[in-house]
């Protein structure tokens, strides 16, 4: 994570603060989850004055909804594996990694937990994968124009199906999760796209 540029955005003291102060959002979130996080908290480990924190971002509440459309602006690597499938599954254990090494799923979790508790943390959350959708729609896209799914195929669609089961493992049932479902949840997205389930 770039502290001189971020995206598009030029350098300089408030580009360089603002990212100190989300990148240190992100890390009180992990490390204290969304009932924890406090502006005095993120204004120490950023280094930045709170008043310059309520001034641009209001509140707790604000950091956080900030601090989640914060990762739209670091590229995630589309799967490109050569076939549906094989992208689905890279997705999908990316996704499991994710969310279940100890080492990264504190800051996932936070995440998804702050959208049940702040309405404009949900909105953030629902932003970021609005564009992480448009942008993995290219692992459909690319099936499409090599015939392994209908034309007429919801790129979008097919990407919600194939994480579903992950996710509901996650978060709904409690269940184990590990590659060997992941792949297998990829595998059936693909059948049913194959079979015309995510005509738009």
């Amino acid at each position: 994570m770039s502290t001189e540029l971020t995206g598009s955005r030029p350098g300089g003291r408030t580009e360089r603060n603002r990212v100190a102060v989300l990148t240190a959002t992100l890390d009180e979130l992990a490390e204290k989850g969304y009932p924890g996080l406090t502006v005095d908290a993120v204004a120490e480990r950023s280094g930045v004055h709170k008043t310059t924190l309520y001034r641009r971002w209001g509140s707790a509440e604000g950091l956080v909804a900030a601090a989640l459309l914060f990762g739209i602006e670091h590229r995630w690597e589309v799967p490109d594996t050569g076939t549906l499938e094989g992208d689905l599954s890279a997705m999908n254990r990316e996704l499991t990694t994710y969310f279940t090494d100890p080492a990264k799923s504190a800051l996932p979790l936070a995440s998804v937990a702050s959208s049940f508790q702040s309405a404009k943390a949900a909105d953030s959350l629902r932003e970021y994968y609005a564009a992480r959708h448009e942008r993995g729609a290219a692992m459909t896209v690319r099936a499409i124009a090599r015939g392994e799914v209908p034309a007429d195929t919801d790129p979008v669609e097919v990407m919600r199906q194939a994480a579903a089961p992950v996710f509901y493992r996650l978060f709904i049932s409690r269940e184990p999760i590990d590659f060997a479902i992941a792949d297998r949840a990829a595998r059936a997205a693909v059948l049913a796209a194959k079979a015309g389930a995510f005509a738009v």
